[in-house]
């Protein structure tokens, strides 16, 4: 055993910076119920602001971001177009069809990104009653089982052009898009300008420890206020945890570019032991690989927890690292040290 413990589960494992924690402890609050907390509503202007979107309110989690996202886009018996790796799909527990009614038209794209070929190959006829009407499209960038790969804006473009074609919405889950824009330096306005709704969290790689927001038009943010009370996300001084938000989008966006050094370091690593066979590209904090056959992967995980480097597996042979900013340069060192040795 090792006194070392090195946390690579999530990025949601961290903990607020003092300067977060100063914020927090400082901030203005009132009951963001009533729309009376001033933190809150600070925030939602910054984050409008910064995108370029017309509104925006604040959530208790991503899951309910995407959500009602959803529920604002499609009506019951109607169809959503995702990638087979969406987080909307696997991760949600299903609500999906429970809130909204909505099936899924999964699509197997690269690495969790679809592109507009695929999704005109998906789009049912809206005339043809025997199939569900295709009314939203939703995209992940970057993607969780994907491996944190970040999609190609042009190609995103493509599939704004197809959306407005034929008349569906465009949501992003947008969970860890501030590792994606970190790594493009795109403005955050040309994301913006394509969708219809944006699903940020500020709870993974900005280190937060609670919250995402749903941005959109005016009158989309409206009836989401409405969808998040049916859902059970009205907070009331929530303007503790919206001044982490606010202070993390100053102040600890520059420090992702360590997050996807330190996950390129890993990965460049694991491809050199003899017990890994495959890993994933990386673009930003998550790796992902895969043991060879005779290596159980269950038995692998627990010879690492004992060395005190937890991970997890994502199922069907796939195994999950992902940095943050909590991962020390001491804890980084002694990963790299205990993945060298593997035999």
């Amino acid at each position: 055993m090792t006194n070392m413990q090195v946390n690579l589960i999530s990025d949601t494992v961290t903990q607020p910076s003092k300067g977060m924690l100063d914020a927090m402890f400082s901030a203005p609050v009132g009951d963001d119920v009533f729309k009376e907390d001033p933190s809150v509503n600070i925030l939602e202007e910054e984050v409008a602001l910064l995108f370029g979107k017309e509104s925006a309110l604040f959530f208790p989690s991503g899951t309910m971001t995407n959500q009602t996202a959803i529920k604002l886009h499609t009506q019951p018996g109607e169809q959503l177009i995702c990638d087979h790796y969406s987080h909307v799909y696997h991760y949600e527990g299903g609500g999906v069809s429970f809130n909204s009614g909505v099936s899924c038209r999964l699509l197997e794209g690269d690495r969790g990104r679809i592109s507009a070929d695929l999704i005109s190959d998906a789009i049912n006829p809206p005339d043809f009653y025997h199939s569900p009407k295709s009314t939203l499209v939703s995209l992940e960038n970057t993607t969780n089982k994907g491996g944190g790969a970040i999609y190609d804006f042009l190609e995103i473009k493509k599939i704004k052009e197809l959306c407005d074609l034929n008349e569906l919405a465009l949501h992003l889950d947008g969970a860890r898009l501030w590792n994606a824009l970190e790594v493009t330096k795109r403005s955050p306005k040309d994301y913006g300008n394509v969708f219809n709704t944006i699903s940020l969290c500020f709870s993974k790689g900005l280190g937060c420890p609670v919250g995402s927001v749903l941005l959109g038009s005016k009158s989309d943010i409206e009836e989401a206020l409405r969808i998040r009370k049916v859902l059970g996300g009205g907070m009331r001084q929530a303007g503790y945890l919206a001044a982490a938000a606010s202070y993390a989008i100053k102040n600890h966006r520059g420090d992702l570019k360590n997050d996807h050094i330190k996950a390129h370091e890993i990965a460049q690593t694991l491809k050199t032991s003899a017990l890994v066979d495959h890993v994933a590209p990386v673009e930003t904090n998550i790796v992902i690989f895969s043991l060879i056959s005779s290596e159980d992967e269950n038995e692998f995980i627990q010879k690492m927890r004992t060395k005190g480097i937890f991970f997890i597996s994502l199922g069907k042979g796939k195994l999950r690292m992902v940095t943050h900013r909590d991962y020390t340069d001491e804890q980084h060192d002694y990963v790299l040290a205990t993945l060298t040795k593997l035999n």
